[in-house]
């Protein structure tokens, strides 16, 4: 019989992707850092007052199966705490959804990162919507003892290929000035294209822009894979970019992001919900004026605009949630 996967990953990366902090915490408290841990899987990391530094909450693993996330911050967690005065950020480190990540899976009930907001409906007993309240509560706390300046990173992979490999979703409502922060730093993170989004799916990155003013943004580093077996090298660029953010630092841009806005979003209305192409479609895929995008019963969702292209398209969610966005490009 092989080895279990997680006896054979560094030692950083298996604490983290098991939501033990121990080690990472006693390093920061060492160093005269205010260091909590108000629920299982998160990390709070505060320097003493009265000085005003900027808030990073960093999440990974709010999708069980999205493992490189973890990885990457596993290092860069792992090096920073080894010379912990050199943290510039007052910070939030979320390991989401522990038990699917345990279990290897997506999610355990319904995808966590739908249950940032108040209605629920039937999933309200589901184990992710506990969960949900868990981070909801940490979150508010943090950013509550924080000055303006605040950041969201929300890290995952996608299940799909995707002509761009690493693009953002970033809440259309954010501040101007911490939207422009937040962009150069995606390209400094080599981040490809970036969907700004008029609308809240029930995401966590957008609960923090919408209700703490935070720059946040949903992060998307390549396909999801399994624990220790992602190739770290894709992630070269954003584990810099990150590092840098971390220790106040800044690195030089790899690339200018194209910027799309959505024209229209896709919401299954039923279980007679199909995607008018193939679940092999990767994001940001190309359809014409007039293509059939989805059916839905008597509904034909189509494309308006000269070109559209289309990210996230799942017809498999539960009936009310989005099935995908149509995005056209602006810059």
């Amino acid at each position: 019989m092989s080895a279990p996967v997680h006896s054979l990953v560094p030692d950083a990366v298996r604490a983290l992707a098991e939501a033990d902090f121990g080690t990472v915490a006693q390093r920061f408290r060492d160093a005269g850092f205010v260091v909590g841990l108000p629920a299982k899987g998160i990390l709070t990391v505060k320097g003493v007052q009265p000085v005003t530094r900027p808030a990073v909450l960093l999440s990974v693993g709010v999708h069980g199966d999205e493992t490189g996330p973890i990885e990457m911050v596993a290092h860069v967690i792992e090096a920073l705490s080894r010379a912990p005065q050199a943290l510039a950020v007052d910070l939030m480190l979320c390991v989401g959804n522990i038990d699917a990540i345990a279990a290897g899976k997506r999610f355990i009930d319904a995808d966590l990162n739908r249950m940032f907001k108040p209605d629920r409906g039937a999933l309200a007993g589901t184990a992710e919507s506990a969960r949900a309240d868990e981070l909801i509560a940490a979150t508010d706390a943090f950013f509550a003892g924080t000055g303006p300046v605040r950041w969201h990173l929300d890290l995952h992979t996608a299940i799909r290929a995707s002509h761009y490999p690493m693009f953002a979703i970033v809440p259309d409502l954010i501040a101007e000035h911490g939207k422009e922060a937040l962009i150069d730093w995606l390209g400094q993170a080599a981040i490809g294209a970036i969907v700004m989004n008029p609308k809240s799916a029930g995401t966590y990155s957008y609960y923090s822009s919408e209700h703490h003013a935070a720059a946040g943004s949903t992060v998307e580093l390549g396909r999801v894979g399994t624990l220790g077996q992602n190739n770290m090298a894709q992630f070269v660029d954003a584990s810099s970019a990150l590092d840098a953010l971390l220790r106040g630092e800044q690195v030089a841009a790899k690339t200018e992001p194209h910027v799309f806005k959505v024209a229209q979003e896709i919401v299954k209305l039923s279980d007679d919900f199909k995607m008018g192409f193939s679940r092999e479609t990767p994001n940001f895929a190309s359809l014409k004026r007039g293509d059939v995008i989805a059916t839905d019963g008597e509904t034909v969702y189509s494309v308006f605009h000269e070109e559209e292209m289309v990210v996230f398209p799942n017809p498999d969610v539960r009936v009310g949630l989005r099935a995908g966005l149509m995005v056209v490009r602006v810059n």
